[in-house]
């Protein structure tokens, strides 16, 4: 079975629910944004906030995915930086006992935590503090890892840091990875364009983005913007929510639908799209399979809080999976 390597922020998730938009822009919160916050900002979030419930769970974008594909039974590693603290900690057991190889650097400072505040509409906007998270740099990328892989998966949280990323796509290539990117947030998109662009063109093989990040990257609604971001890479997929999702390959476009769901927290579905579609396409499924495995998984996760399911959800996706394969 081909193996799975991703890397990424390793961040412990805080996720609290909003009465409503306004506390986002009390606290001058984009909505359904992500934006980097130093520790202070992340304390005074957490503060205004402090008789709202809230749950905590390992977190950030690539290990999500790395933590999804463990769970379906795919052979994974993981590559990030955390804290030598209780945090840290259990961030690498959550990760180890889901199945994940961890390849992780440790740092003197406090494992990174990402704020998420969800909406009524289970939209999310966080405010991450990286913490020692922020201090995974080109140096601690070595080949020896990267050989043991078929595929490497990148979040683009990452991508604000252009010298990191080009050494471990670089790697990857050179020990013939497939490698897979998150586009992750608009933001980050519209603050990175050219340097994204030049990556995916050069290195990159299949794209994730959802509505707002393809249209930062292309200017451009999801029909559109799919064909267009495949022409810089083999496969695009672009995320449209309730509606479903768009895979370009060359000429050939392939819609799939979004499973009906209860939605609770957007958190993660992403995420774990990614972990259903890269799970399906290292097993060679065609792109509709590997589409609708996708769609499973963001469909049960968005019925949880946070991005780990339940037993009950997990039930669901291998019960679906057992029935796909049998009919394959």
């Amino acid at each position: 079975m081909k193996r799975i390597l991703g890397m990424g922020n390793a961040l412990v998730d805080i996720l609290i629910r909003l009465e409503n938009d306004g506390i986002l822009e009390i606290l001058g919160l984009p909505k359904g944004s992500m934006q980097l916050v130093e520790a202070d900002r992340s304390q005074q979030v957490l503060e205004a906030l402090k008789g709202y419930k809230r749950s905590l769970s390992a977190g950030g974008s690539a290990a999500n995915t790395i933590h999804g594909l463990a769970k379906l039974g795919a052979p994974v590693g993981y590559i990030g930086v955390i804290g030598e603290d209780e945090l840290g900690g259990s961030f690498v057991m959550d990760m180890i006992n889901a199945g994940v190889e961890p390849h992780m650097i440790h740092s003197i400072r406090e494992t990174g935590r990402a704020v998420g505040l969800i909406t009524p509409d289970s939209e999310r906007t966080f405010a991450t503090f990286l913490g020692a998270a922020i201090e995974l740099m080109s140096d601690h990328l070595n080949s020896e890892v990267f050989k043991k892989y078929d595929y490497f998966h990148i979040e683009g949280y990452l991508v604000q840091n252009h010298k990191l990323i080009e050494r471990a796509v670089m790697l990857a290539k050179e020990n013939n990875l497939m490698v897979s990117l998150d586009l992750s947030s608009y933001n980050i998109v519209e603050a990175n364009l050219e340097f994204l662009q030049e990556i995916i063109r050069k290195y990159v093989d299949i794209v994730f983005a959802n509505e707002e990040e393809a249209r930062a990257f292309t200017g451009l609604e999801p029909y559109n913007a799919v064909v267009e971001i495949s022409k810089k890479c083999k496969i695009a997929v672009v995320k449209t929510g309730p509606k479903g999702s768009l895979i370009q390959s060359k000429d050939e476009l392939t819609e799939i639908e979004a499973i009906q769901v209860t939605p609770v927290d957007t958190t993660g579905a992403g995420d774990l799209y990614a972990a259903g579609f890269l799970y399906g396409h290292s097993r060679g499924m065609n792109l509709k399979d590997c589409g609708d495995i996708g769609a499973l998984m963001a469909g049960n996760v968005i019925e949880v809080m946070g991005s780990k399911m339940t037993d009950t959800q997990w039930g669901k996706i291998f019960r679906h999976l057992e029935v796909k394969e049998n009919i394959s």
